[in-house]
């Protein structure tokens, strides 16, 4: 079996693999109402919140698009806090839908400065938005999002927040951070296959929901509200990866959300230490380095992508490589969801034998 270190889809333990066996039930009867209800406060007891969580049968993208289309309406000034592929994807996103976009663009490996954020809100008072990726898994960073909150707050804009790698692995208390909409994905932290969203919406979204002229049909956050009410989703959902996600939701909670970022913390710490024994620099700076994704920088004739297909073909361990402009310059190994310490050092023990076959100089 493929050891599977990659940011998402993450493996996937027994029981959820187990749940997905099941039956089709109907996706509009009391059976799939009661577990749609019960999966719907396990996730606010995650997400941290009180305000509403609905689900939505996409990828994270999707999600994405959600939090743009019921929020803002075109021509609407957004500002785009970009450290790497996925903050510049929100911003097409919203460029896409007509709004106009502020880019504040970071060097990739660094996190955002809070400073540089208030700075570009003072001086455009007509931004309605702040868009922010609170785990950049191209580049290994996560971004400190409560003082980036707390900025946003002070010039009363939205926070529109992309913690599709981080939320249910990494601490992000919803509300006591202010996030206006939280998106995540079942793919990633929640030990789920590919298919569902999950989205927070704050009274301040919905406030600004009741404004927005952007088209909307299948996203429609008014449309899930009413329909779970009743117990259903306004358009067929997932309903395999709904019964994974419930057991998923089980599991996560028994464990204990304060014990899974410990668990995330030491992971990635494990990975971090792991990757420097070897010899090999990290990509992010250090301080605020992933829990969820480890990037680590090519360096003294590595050739990643002969490093990756050694790894996958003789040692059937699967890691990323680099996005975009660092295709070739990273790789990076996943460590969120259903992982360990000793899933690390699995990797990291693999590393030691393989990084010389790949041109690496440097091992110690």
């Amino acid at each position: 079996m493929e050891h599977l270190r990659i940011p998402g889809p993450t493996p996937l333990p027994d029981e959820i693999l187990q749940a997905m066996t099941k039956q089709m039930i109907n996706h509009r009867g009391p059976e799939f109402g009661q577990i749609l209800s019960e999966i719907t406060a396990k996730l606010k007891q995650l997400f941290q919140t009180k305000d509403d969580v609905f689900l939505l049968t996409s990828s994270g993208t999707g999600g994405l698009e959600a939090a743009i289309v019921n929020t803002l309406s075109p021509g609407d000034k957004v500002l785009s806090v970009s450290v790497g592929v996925f903050g510049e994807r929100f911003a097409t996103i919203a460029e896409q839908f007509g709004a106009e976009v502020i880019p504040l663009r970071f060097e990739w490996g660094r996190a955002a400065d809070v400073d540089a954020v208030r700075q570009a809100l003072k001086a455009e008072p007509k931004i309605k938005a702040v868009l922010v990726t609170h785990n950049e898994t191209s580049t290994g960073v996560t971004n400190d999002l409560a003082p980036i909150s707390s900025a946003v707050k002070e010039f009363d804009k939205l926070l529109l927040v992309d913690a599709i790698s981080s939320l249910g692995s990494i601490n992000l208390p919803v509300d006591d951070w202010h996030c206006d909409i939280t998106v995540t994905g079942s793919q990633k932290g929640w030990m789920v296959p590919p298919g569902l969203a999950m989205v927070s919406v704050s009274q301040e979204a919905w406030q600004a929901y009741s404004k927005a002229k952007t088209p909307r049909f299948y996203w429609d956050f008014a449309k899930a509200k009413s329909y779970l009410e009743k117990g259903q989703t306004p358009w067929t959902p997932g309903i395999s990866t709904v019964f994974a996600l419930s057991v998923s939701l089980e599991m996560m909670l028994k464990e204990g959300l304060p014990n899974i970022i410990a668990r995330h913390a030491r992971v990635g710490k494990a990975a971090r230490d792991g990757v420097k024994s070897l010899g090999l620099s990290l990509f992010a700076e250090e301080s605020h380095a992933s829990n969820t994704v480890t990037a680590v920088a090519a360096s003294d004739g590595l050739d990643t992508n002969k490093m990756r297909q050694i790894l996958r073909e003789e040692h059937q361990i699967v890691l990323a490589g680099g996005q975009q402009r660092l295709d070739g310059k990273i790789f990076r190994i996943g460590h969120l969801g259903w992982v360990t310490e000793d899933d690390i050092e699995t990797v990291i023990s693999a590393l030691r034998v393989v990084l010389p076959q790949a041109g690496f100089r440097s091992v110690s």
